[in-house]
């Protein structure tokens, strides 16, 4: 995860060295996660369908060739930005396969009894690695620049591919009649639009995804324009998220209860939103960093405390396509928020831009805030037809 975070500054970084593009910028993310939006709920299916383990073994293998190849672009001096573009767009058809199974297969690991620890825990990993990857890569862009984050990111899945070849997994029951892979989406979409807390769950993601996330794709604009920063400063102000989100993520993990999540998603995404909208205002490079960790503190309990509830009310056999749903949520809409405020950052600026999403993501929070009370009757309904404890 160091190495992956380390990647995403790096690439953001190129693109916008070599084209000096907000637009462009918003391209990136762009082509990086859209194909999980379109293809996410195939890989949902197919979570269902087929050996979890095996899926990520060779999604990981494939996540390990593609930033080689990028590094490989860099060091012999013939990278475009277009090949920038192609192989974010592959890695992006990897996940859509990967993070539906990863996001099923955690209940293998480790039951649903430590379900609310193991997400958490796995959010804290992910945002420490967040909180040293950037870090490292503003070190590194600044002294020996873009490709040695690339290569050291892709040796860094022999570590990961090891650990999962060493798994012994207890065998995973099969549904008797699994589902073709588009039927399958039709069931998991029928499910979430007919189950009420687990949609405005989704919506609630959703919005924050679109309108909030991106402003990380209009991050070198801030460190270079706004703040003043550089490539070292970007590293800092990415890491500083990562630091607010490790500490949500270990806060959540300090929980062995469910109770509550559903006002810890409501209050996440009111904070969120605010916390976003002052970072939009602020020229001051630490008040700025300050902001960040508590919009990453916020983002990664909103998401966590999601997955969470979400996995506790699913049934098993739904699982795969239901996180399908929440990754779609999650990572789909975000290149298109990516796109739109890349577009939009081009004619009135990167910091009204960010602001402008913040004050709508303030707005949706609100609106489940107030239908809060009547989402957590239907819930606990669903986690206690579950058998997980919701005392």
């Amino acid at each position: 995860m160091v190495g992956t975070w380390m990647q995403s500054v790096a690439e953001s970084w190129l693109v916008y060295r070599l084209t000096g593009s907000a637009a462009l910028l918003g391209v990136a993310g762009f082509a990086g996660q859209i194909p999980v939006l379109f293809l996410a709920t195939i890989g949902g299916s197919v979570a269902d369908r087929y050996n979890r383990h095996r899926i990520l073994v060779a999604t990981q293998t494939i996540s390990m060739l593609l930033p080689l190849i990028l590094a490989a672009l860099v060091f012999t001096g013939r990278v475009h930005v277009w090949h920038v573009f192609t192989l974010a767009a592959m890695l992006g058809v990897v996940n859509a396969f990967d993070i539906p199974a990863r996001q099923a297969f955690v209940v293998e690991m480790v039951g649903k009894e430590d379900l609310v620890n193991a997400i958490a825990l796995n959010s804290s990993i992910v945002n420490a690695a967040r909180a040293v990857g950037p870090a490292v890569a503003g070190v590194l862009l600044a002294a020996v620049g873009e490709g040695w984050c690339f290569l050291l990111n892709g040796v860094s899945y022999i570590a990961v591919i090891t650990g999962l070849l060493l798994m012994q997994l207890p065998r995973r029951m099969q549904a008797e009649h699994p589902a073709k892979a588009l039927a399958g989406f039709t069931q998991g979409f029928r499910y979430v639009r007919h189950t009420m807390p687990v949609r405005d769950l989704l919506l609630m993601v959703a919005l924050i995804s679109f309108a909030g996330q991106p402003f990380a794709t209009l991050m070198p604009i801030f460190a270079e324009e706004v703040l003043h920063g550089g490539a070292r400063g970007l590293g800092l102000l990415v890491a500083s998220a990562g630091v607010g989100s490790f500490a949500g993520a270990v806060l959540l993990a300090s929980r062995s209860r469910i109770r509550g999540l559903g006002r810890i998603v409501g209050i996440s995404a009111l904070t969120f939103g605010i916390a976003l909208t002052l970072f939009a205002l602020s020229t001051h490079f630490w008040l700025s960093a300050i902001l960040l960790a508590v919009v990453g503190m916020s983002m990664i309990t909103q998401a966590a405390s999601t997955n969470t509830l979400v996995q506790s009310m699913v049934p098993d056999a739904m699982r795969g396509r239901v996180m399908a749903l929440y990754v779609i949520s999650f990572m789909g809409m975000m290149p298109i928020g990516s796109l739109v405020e890349g577009w939009i950052a081009e004619r009135i600026g990167a910091p009204l831009t960010v602001m402008a999403g913040g004050l709508v993501c303030i707005a949706g929070a609100i609106v489940f805030n107030v239908r809060l009370p009547k989402l957590r009757v239907l819930a606990r309904q669903l986690i206690d037809g579950q058998h997980v404890e919701a005392n």
